[in-house]
């Protein structure tokens, strides 16, 4: 599905066009001192700007594809983490070390070590003159989650006691996992780059001050207005094609 965004930038290049046909229609009529203005030029603007739409809409979806396979590998994580936090506890090791463990899956699955206080809560220490504050514990972005996956590889490789039969929970196959997610999550990484550097690109043809498709646009505008008035059906023409500015 294109964006709002997207058709909004496409909508404004096939405006663009349509006053290009009526300036080409005024023949003789139509004959701009400024450069910018001349009908060779707006034709090779709205070339231009097409271009630019057609460098993101090549882009992107290298990025998308990139961004579903990041989500897919990502989305078994947390239901993995608690698996591995009952195979560790089901173990000899150490108190400390399962409350260790413990921590950072929490991190990873995004939840509090203690519920968050209600409103009502709040207000009652309120009331009493303590102080509230809470400081948000959520971890997860996807750099952030493989940061912490990692610590929790690292940690059972360090626990003698944590030898699970399962395959899927053994340090070996977590370690593999964890370079899967490294290797989608830089892909991620990598297709952004392409498609940011396309929506600058496209922001400056549409969009820059004075001489993108936006601003020019509304030259032309003046221009027949100035040339035609304000009540002609020449200027009723052009007035009616409405641009967009992108935010």
């Amino acid at each position: 599905m294109v964006s709002t965004n997207e058709t909004g930038h496409q909508k404004n290049v096939a405006n663009f066009d349509a006053l290009i046909a009526f300036a080409t229609g005024y023949g003789a009529s139509y004959n701009p001192s400024k450069a910018a203005l001349a009908i060779d030029a707006l034709k090779a603007l709205s070339d231009q700007a097409k271009d630019a739409i057609n460098t993101v809409s090549t882009a992107e979806p290298a990025y998308k594809n990139a961004v579903a396979a990041r989500e897919a590998a990502f989305a078994p994580l947390s239901k993995l983490t608690t698996r591995i936090i009952n195979a560790l506890k089901a173990t000899d090791a150490a108190k400390q070390v399962v409350d260790d463990a413990k921590s950072v899956a929490r991190k990873i699955q995004g939840t509090r070590a203690k519920a968050k206080l209600t409103d009502e809560q709040k207000k009652a220490l309120a009331e009493q003159g303590k102080e509230v504050v809470e400081i948000s514990t959520s971890q997860m972005s996807f750099d952030n989650r493989l940061d912490n996956f990692f610590k929790l590889t690292q940690l059972l490789a360090s626990v003698p006691e944590y030898a699970p039969n399962e395959t899927e929970l053994k340090v070996d196959t977590l370690n593999r996992m964890m370079d899967d997610l490294k290797a989608k999550n830089a892909a991620v990484m990598d297709a952004t780059t392409p498609l940011s550097n396309a929506r600058i690109a496209r922001n400056e043809v549409l969009y820059k001050e004075n001489t993108g498709l936006y601003d020019v646009a509304a030259d032309v505008k003046a221009y027949v207005k100035s040339v035609f008035g304000a009540s002609s059906p020449q200027y009723r023409q052009v007035s009616k094609i409405k641009f967009t500015k992108s935010r």
